[in-house]
C-alpha cells in the first residue's frame, strides 16, 4: 500500500475512534524513523485537549490499529498530540477554536489581515481590525495562522492599574 493510500486508509480507520472519544482527528503522518515508522496522530477539540484525553484516546486508536493490522508487522511508534500553535487555521472549527486569538490571514487575491477573531461560523470569520470589525469568507482565505503573543489582550487588562500612589 503506498503512502497516500495509506493514509487514507488510516483517517477512515481512526476518525470514528476518536470521534467516539470526542475528539476531531486533525492529521496523521507516518515518517520513518531509523528501523521505525513513527505514527503522529493529531487531535483537538472546543476548549483543548488535556493529558487525559490524549491517554484515552491513545490507547483507543492502539487497539484499532492492532485489530486492523494496517501498520503492517514493521516496529512503529504511536505518537498523539494536540495541534501547535503554528498550525494552519484551514477549517471553520480551527478559526471557532482560535476565538480572542490574534490572527494573520492570507487572502486569495495576495492581501495580508491582521487582527484578533471576534467569531467564526460556518460561512467565514469576523475579525477586529484595529477597533473596526471586518468579515471575510472561507472562500476569499488562502490561510491563516495564530500569531504567538507574549501578552495577551486580557492579561494585559489584569495590570493594567492607572492608579498613581505617589
Amino acid at each position: 500500500m503506498g503512502s497516500a493510500s495509506s493514509r487514507d486508509h488510516l483517517m477512515k480507520l481512526l476518525e470514528p475512534v476518536v470521534g467516539a472519544e470526542g475528539l476531531d482527528l486533525e492529521d496523521i503522518t507516518i515518517t520513518k524513523a531509523g528501523k521505525r515508522r513513527l505514527l503522529r496522530v493529531v487531535v483537538d477539540r472546543d476548549g483543548g485537549v488535556t493529558l487525559d484525553d490524549v491517554a484515552e484516546v491513545s490507547n483507543a486508536v492502539s487497539a484499532a490499529l492492532d485489530a486492523d493490522n494496517v501498520m503492517g508487522e514493521a516496529a512503529y511508534t504511536l505518537e498523539v498530540s494536540s495541534p501547535g500553535v503554528d498550525r494552519p487555521l484551514t477549517e471553520p472549527r480551527h478559526w471557532r477554536r482560535a476565538a480572542r486569538r490574534l490572527v494573520k490571514a492570507e487572502l486569495r487575491d495576495g492581501a495580508v489581515v491582521e487582527g484578533r477573531v471576534r467569531s467564526a461560523d460556518e460561512n467565514g470569520v469576523e475579525l477586529d481590525v484595529a477597533g473596526k470589525p471586518r468579515r471575510l469568507d472561507y472562500q476569499d482565505l488562502a490561510l491563516g495562522r495564530v500569531q504567538v503573543e507574549f501578552s495577551r489582550f486580557d492579561d494585559a487588562d489584569e495590570g493594567d492599574d492607572d492608579g498613581d500612589e505617589g
